[in-house]
Parts: structure tokens; sequence; C-alpha cells
């Protein structure tokens, strides 16, 4: 495979990802608003220990087209099956972040296990992120019509702004990084306003309890406790309690963008538990 190519999907839209590598298949869907690039630092090390990763930009992000419809969590999950068919994967190992965590969890929940070996959720949304009846402990409506409201005003200074919390950039020990700032933004900028404006009820409104319990395969969730975007307590904690085969691990004092601001402890701790 070359180090980026474009699958037709049924609806026409074209989906970019990166294949390096060769061995069992470990595919990664990444979190809003980002793309693939989000987890190079993870592809690089899990390819370099004899591993072939796979991570595309989901539909609207990144280097893929930009459909004015299907920017939800079915069609998210379709499109990731219909990408792991073409490839014909199997045995995978299934690594979301965010709302690439609802990705993950809706496409086992849709289409099953018979390609997965194992999964992790990192840092993410399921089971629901928007406060409900049953999740007393979720987000109000009203800061997911903020972001929304951000992204029409001015989505150049929300993306700039958006990594203070997401890396944790706020915290008196933080080390503030313009490097993963820019990264943010120019990741952020690639994608389709009307997808990433759908995407937000996509990954707060979402209710994937049933997902979560259809996913009997091994999961690990890893999460900081300090994780600013998506609460642990009504979404990686919740996680655990729907999750037939879960194993934990929590970083303290880590932020939602854990993937990069702790990429080395990240990566071992994937790789110790794809060895499993």
């Amino acid at each position: 495979m070359s180090s980026g190519s474009y699958l037709k999907l049924k609806d026409g839209t074209s989906l970019y990802y990166k294949d390096w590598g060769k061995g069992q298949p470990i595919v990664f869907s990444h979190g809003w608003p980002l793309s693939g690039d989000a987890f190079e630092d993870q592809m690089f090390f899990l390819a370099s220990h004899g591993y072939r990763v796979i991570a595309h930009d989901r539909r609207g992000h990144g280097r893929s087209s930009q459909p004015w419809d299907g920017n939800n969590m079915d069609q998210y999950a379709d499109d990731l099956a219909e990408l792991t068919a073409a490839l014909d994967l199997q045995d995978a190992v299934h690594i979301g972040h965010s709302t690439g965590g609802g990705e993950v969890a809706r496409y086992i929940g849709r289409h099953g296990i018979s390609r997965v070996a194992k999964a992790a959720l990192i840092g993410a949304v399921p089971p629901i992120m928007v406060k409900t009846d049953f999740n007393p402990d979720g987000l109000p409506k009203t800061v997911f019509d903020g972001i929304r409201e951000g992204l029409l005003k001015d989505r150049s200074s929300l993306f700039k702004d958006f990594p203070t919390a997401f890396y944790g950039f706020n915290r008196d020990s933080a080390q503030s990084s313009q490097g993963l700032r820019d990264s943010f933004w120019l990741q952020g900028m690639q994608g389709s306003l009307k997808s990433l404006y759908d995407c937000v009820a996509a990954f707060s409104e979402t209710d994937q309890r049933e997902d979560l319990k259809k996913m009997t395969i091994p999961t690990l969730v890893l999460y900081g406790d300090d994780d600013q975007i998506v609460p642990p307590k009504s979404s990686s904690e919740a996680a655990i309690k729907l999750l037939p085969n879960p194993t934990v691990k929590v970083y303290p004092g880590a932020p939602h963008g854990l993937c990069s601001t702790h990429k080395d402890q990240v990566d071992e701790d994937l790789l110790n538990f794809i060895k499993s």
C-alpha cells in the first residue's frame, strides 16, 4: 500500500487513509476536528514494532471529501466497515480517541466483531456526553451549542483557542507547545465547516450504551483524569460499567490530548495491551 491512498465509498465519498507497515492490523479513528495525522506518533511507534497501521480521515475531515450529508455516527461506522472490508483486515485492533472512540464502538455495534481482535477507547465519548435523564452527569447542551456558534462565527479563532484546554496548557504544571497548537489548527481547518458542525451533535448526542455492551472483545479504556473536553465521569468511567471485558488505564493529571502530551506512555501501554 502507498503511504496515502483513497477509497471510493458506496455513496461516492472519497475516504483518505494511510497504511504503513506489515503485520497484525491496527486501525485508528481520530477525534474532532482532527484527521488521521493526530495518531502519527502511535502509528510510527507501532509500525516500528512489527504492526500494520491504518488511519483514515473521517468523511468531511482532513483530506477526505466533504459531502453535505452523512455526518453522523452510523455513517462514520459504515465508512469504517467499508474500509476494513476493502483492505480485508482480519484480527484487527481498533483504537479510537474521543469521537473516534464513538466511531469504533458504533462500528462494532453495527458490524460485529468478526474482524476485530481488540479495541482501545482513549478519552472516548461513549456512552454519551450530553446531559440527559439517564446521564445526569453529562454536559449541558449549551456547551455544544457554544462550540457550534464558535464554528460559525470564526472557526479559525476557535481552533486557535481550543488546544488550551484540549492539551491542558491552562494548567500550572503544563508546558505549552506552539507546534501542537499549530498542528491542531491546521488539521481542523482542513475539514468541512458543515461536517465539523454536524459532528458536534454526533459526538455529543449519540447514545452508545448498547454499542458498548456488544464490545465483547478485550477493550482498553485509557483516559486522563484531568480531561477538560470529555469529562471522564459521564464517558470513560460510565463506559467501564457497560463494557463486558474492560482493562483500565488512568493517567493522573493528563488532559484530553494525551496521545500527544503523554505519547511515550500511551505508545507503551497500547503495545503492551495489543501483545497481551
